[in-house]
């Protein structure tokens, strides 16, 4: 169907949302405005859905969200006797709107709904599938996405996003669905009385804050430590399990930022609510200045990543997701070899793209490392495994750079919750120790040497934008460079052929991991780039590592790595 008959056909038919009806309508006669809507299909990714809120194929919206939730109803039905999903949705415009128009599909095919009654965090959608023993689940969010966007994640029975096995046959499901002739739904609250969607109840929450509350190790004394923080959940889910598990451990002092403290889809004092750049802890940065906390604190919407920020001076230092994840690494592992609680054979799991000092960690406490494609359900999926051997108590803790922990198997996604009560009782030890965040960090460095990491994002928007992201890639396979940055390029490991080739031999050696769309050069002196085209945004990013004796020789080398790289993707 050409993309007029589809724009004619969607301003026939496209008639539930009045928000839709007032977009098509101002968008008539408007060529690149029609196509930008329409040349594609939301792409149902590995992960989901995830787009810009709007009218048309290519937008999130109650159609594309229907359809796609038909595709899945449709897979568990030929796989569940009697299926059943959990449904949770964060902050974002419409998600409460597409939660439940999810979840009037799925009652409309016979398939019972459990569904929260206000919004949640991702890793309580991970529990809920779990703890109800539901056949799938579907998490409403578009995570640390401008406000513009929204998107719709897809978990399996294990409360694992869903592997690439079941995606690509959810994917086929969806492919043959017209969007408005094929799917099937039904009244919400209709469903409500019927018993086909049934609320989640407190029960259900209060047995995650117990499995998160078992993850802490030195709890005890959070609450003499005189720890003072400052939280910001910028406008989404972390505001009441956050709190309430932090007053659980008995650290009283929180200071939260009054405005991003209730959810807001429009994210009015952070356009980008993602805790991983400065703009977004902005002002909870403003209210340090004032109460002078020992630390800030800020979770993203849906309450999986979380950020932190310590004094430093007179000011206050951003703390990488590799950082966070070290020092924890460090302090579980450690603790837990102290009070006699470390597994045999212990596991920590990590991303290709996460800081290479895990493997230096794990060594000292004869931790085995395990690396993992970009994606926390990658992580899940080795829980996943050790559980089928009974083995699932080895794993230890793991994490992804983008700000991610998970410790516990109670769930099989990364989980600001959790995350966030070991950050605060870790800087309550060290507190209690006399040592700061900023000096755990040097201690750290000066064990197992100076690893520095940053990562560059290339945007490419619209469909041109879409096309030389894949040109760049290609040419990048084709033309594979000698030396990056001044530095010698020893391997190159393309995930998408799963072959390593060592530059200065030629032999080639096999990637077991999965095929996914990534380059890894591995560089003299330890450097490392990583390329990948984001899978939830149109941008590529480029990961850098350097190692270097200082600071300043790490940066030094970093800057040049930067530069290439910036050349090409300009």
């Amino acid at each position: 169907m050409s993309i007029e008959s589809l724009y004619k056909v969607w301003c026939e038919k496209a008639t539930d949302d009045p928000d839709l009806i007032q977009e098509l309508q101002s968008v008539a006669g408007n060529d690149p405005e029609i196509r930008d809507r329409f040349y594609r299909e939301l792409e149902f990714g590995t992960g989901g859905l995830r787009g810009v809120l709007g009218a048309g194929t290519n937008r999130m919206n109650v159609y594309t969200v229907r359809r796609a939730t038909q595709g899945l109803a449709n897979y568990i039905k030929a796989d569940f006797a009697e299926p059943s999903v959990a449904i949770s949705h964060d902050s974002r415009n419409k998600s409460t709107a597409f939660a439940q128009a999810a979840a009037s599909v799925l009652a409309a095919n016979g398939i019972k709904v459990h569904i929260y009654k206000e919004l949640m965090p991702t890793p309580c959608l991970s529990w809920a599938v779990r703890a109800l023993g539901c056949s799938a689940g579907i998490m409403v969010t578009a995570s640390h996405n401008p406000a513009k966007y929204n998107g719709y994640k897809a978990y399996g029975a294990d409360g694992c996003q869903i592997t690439l096995e079941v995606a690509e046959k959810v994917i086929n499901a969806i492919n043959s669905l017209d969007m408005f002739a094929d799917v099937k739904y039904c009244d919400f609250e209709e469903a409500v009385a019927s018993g086909m969607i049934a609320y989640i109840e407190q029960d259900v929450i209060e047995e995650y804050y117990k499995n998160v509350l078992a993850q802490g190790i030195n709890t005890a004394l959070c609450a003499d430590s005189g720890l003072k923080i400052v939280y910001t959940p910028l406008n989404g889910t972390g505001n009441k399990p956050v709190r309430e598990i932090l007053s659980r451990i008995g650290i009283k002092d929180v200071t939260v930022v009054a405005e991003q403290e209730n959810p807001d889809g429009n994210f009015p004092t952070c356009p980008y609510p993602n805790p991983e750049i400065r703009e977004a802890l902005q002002l909870g940065l403003k209210y340090c200045d004032e109460v002078k906390p020992d630390m800030l604190l800020a979770t993203d919407p849906d309450a999986d990543r979380v950020g932190i920020a310590v004094p430093d001076g007179d000011d206050y230092a951003l703390f990488t997701g590799n950082e966070v994840g070290a020092l924890l690494t460090e302090y579980i592992c450690s603790e837990r070899t102290k009070n006699g609680t470390m597994p045999k054979d212990p596991i920590i799991v990590k991303t290709i793209v996460t800081t290479d000092i895990i493997k230096k960690i794990a060594d000292a406490y004869n931790a085995e490392t395990i690396e993992v494609l970009t994606g926390f359900k990658f992580i899940g999926e080795q829980i996943g495994l050790l559980e089928e051997k009974h083995e699932e108590n080895r794993y230890v803790f793991g994490f992804e750079e983008s700000y991610g922990y998970l410790s516990g198997t109670y769930v099989r996604d990364k989980d600001a919750v959790v995350a966030s009560m070991l950050i605060c009782e870790m800087a309550a030890y060290y507190r209690t120790k006399g040592i700061s965040l900023l000096q755990a960090r040097e201690n750290l460095y000066k064990k197992y040497g100076l690893f520095r990491h940053s990562l560059q994002n290339f945007a490419f928007e619209g469909e041109s934008g879409m096309n030389k992201m894949a040109s760049l890639m290609q040419s990048l396979r084709d033309e594979q460079p000698a030396s990056i940055g001044g530095l010698k390029v020893l391997s190159v490991s393309d995930y998408e052929t799963s072959i390593t080739t060592d530059k200065v031999t030629g032999a080639q050696t096999a990637i077991t991991l999965p095929k996914s769309n990534v380059l890894v050069f591995d560089l003299e002196q330890g450097a490392k780039v990583v390329i990948r085209p984001s899978g939830t945004e149109p941008k590529i990013k480029c990961y850098y590592t350097t190692v270097g004796a200082n600071l300043d020789e790490a940066l030094a080398t970093e800057a040049k790595l930067q530069q290439d790289f910036g050349k090409i993707f300009e």
